[in-house]
């Protein structure tokens, strides 16, 4: 069985459903190809249930230091199931409203299966044929799983699977010291559970600047999780319950014996499964989809969006994608993802926001850096709460007086970053900052005078 359809849009996830509504809108034919569940990553196994579990480790941290805000709670536990029952109602009511919306769509019909090229412009899901001259691939991406000698006898959590735990584990070993592994570590400890992070890189964030991997090492050390780096030439071993993760080059050697082990070592495209040879469509080593600045494929009237075309492996560059598209295809603007300014947040407590250049991808692009610091303590909103770990860290280009980057670990700090992220894409000198009133109290007054504090790096 053939169908046609002027546009095919394959997965359904943070690009899909925006681009498909306005495709459609067009009075364009639309088909929405989607295996799993409506909504990709982000609202079933990324941002939203991992965010609801942040709050809830939040709230029982909070509890546990209550008695230094003159509040008496008495001891703190944690209803695991509880937790899980508050999250996945959570993302399943986000998923249900992206069901919703894409039903109520005018011209779009959502098609379950597995799609697969048969051709440039011919998709096989089930018995069906789908035909298309455009078609806009939103697959997503998967956690890696490494070949760790053991990897395929020991078990093992993913972020995707350790979402389903319904009781503390009693020591989680979690490989990988990144974003998600620290998210899901502090996480976890706040929950009640030991903790260890291995990582193979020598630092903890290896591509944030080294005072703010330095800063959240601090931050995570504080709260009792076991750290454990350079942790080369890993292996598994043990059974459920018992698992030691042996790191045979690390010096000096390292054996950790944990309850659970959560493997957080990178994610993948999902396009192995596409049949992307048939349709002619590059591919780079890793699997990604290879585009442009428009994302578009190298086959006319393909194009790619969000995590598997490896620019960009958020949520907020997925829906960004989705806005090039739409503004090249649908209403001749020339957006470009070169104009986008790299933001994004690691959701530990506190946060880290980040955006832009770090302090040493500006020395090595010879920039003349000018670094303002303040430290968190200086903030009066941050210690009116009780929260003043952390600092602020403001990169300008002393040529031009613009903004380059910065980076705010501290209690707000994905929030109150975006008023530095504004002035970059407004392309305007930091002084505008330095102008402004900001209100008091809170976090972002303080970044005017970080500005004012400028010096050489």
């Amino acid at each position: 069985m053939t169908q046609r359809f002027d546009a095919v849009v394959v997965g359904a996830g943070q690009a899909g459903p925006s681009l498909a509504e306005r495709l459609g809108k067009t009075g364009r034919k639309v088909a929405v190809i989607e295996r799993k569940l409506v909504g990709g990553t982000c609202v079933n196994t990324g941002c939203i249930p991992t965010k609801a579990m942040v709050a809830s480790a939040y709230v029982a941290q909070q509890a546990r230091r209550a008695a230094s805000y003159g509040v008496n709670t008495g001891d703190v536990h944690v209803d695991m199931d509880a937790v899980w029952k508050r999250t996945q109602g959570i993302s399943g009511q986000s998923r249900n409203s992206v069901e919703t919306w894409l039903a109520g769509m005018q011209n779009v019909s959502l098609l379950r299966g597995h799609g697969a090229f048969e051709s440039a412009h011919a998709l096989r899901v089930g018995d069906a044929l789908i035909e298309a001259d455009e078609i806009f691939l939103n697959v997503g991406g998967r956690a890696v799983v490494p070949d760790f000698p053991g990897v395929d006898s020991v078990p093992y959590l993913t972020n995707t699977s350790v979402l389903q735990l319904r009781e503390v584990p009693k020591h989680l070993v979690i490989v990988g010291g990144s974003y998600i592994g620290l998210e899901f570590g502090q996480m976890f400890r706040r929950f009640g559970a030991e903790v260890t992070i291995v990582e193979r890189s020598d630092r903890l964030l290896p591509k944030e600047d080294p005072d703010v991997s330095a800063a959240v090492v601090d931050i995570l050390e504080k709260e009792g999780i076991q750290l454990h780096l350079a942790a080369e030439c890993i292996e598994l071993r043990g059974k459920a319950g018992e698992i030691s993760v042996v790191a045979k080059c690390a010096k000096p050697g390292l054996d950790v014996h944990g309850t659970h082990l959560l493997l957080a070592v990178g994610r993948r495209p999902n396009t192995d499964a596409l049949g992307l040879d048939k349709a002619g469509v590059t591919t780079d080593t890793h699997g990604y989809i290879a585009v442009d600045d428009q994302c578009r494929t190298n086959v006319p009237g393909i194009w790619a969006m969000g995590e598997c075309n490896g620019k960009g492996a958020f949520t907020h560059t997925a829906y960004n994608d989705y806005e090039i598209v739409a503004a090249n295809v649908l209403d001749g603007e020339a957006r470009r993802i070169s104009d986008r300014i790299l933001a994004y947040a690691l959701f530990i407590d506190p946060p880290l926001g980040r955006i832009g250049l770090t302090e040493q991808e500006a020395l090595k692009k010879g920039h003349d850096v000018r670094v303002g610091v303040r430290p968190m303590t200086r903030v009066g909103r941050a210690v009116e709460r009780g929260e003043t770990l952390g600092f602020m860290k403001v990169i300008v280009d002393g040529k031009s007086e613009q903004l380059l980057g910065a980076a705010i670990l501290g209690v707000s700090g994905d929030e109150a970053i975006h008023s530095l992220l504004d002035a970059m894409y407004a392309k305007a000198r930091y002084q505008t900052v330095t102008h402004a009133v900001h209100i008091h109290p809170t976090v972002a007054e303080l970044l005017p005078t970080v500005l004012q504090s400028l010096s050489p790096a």
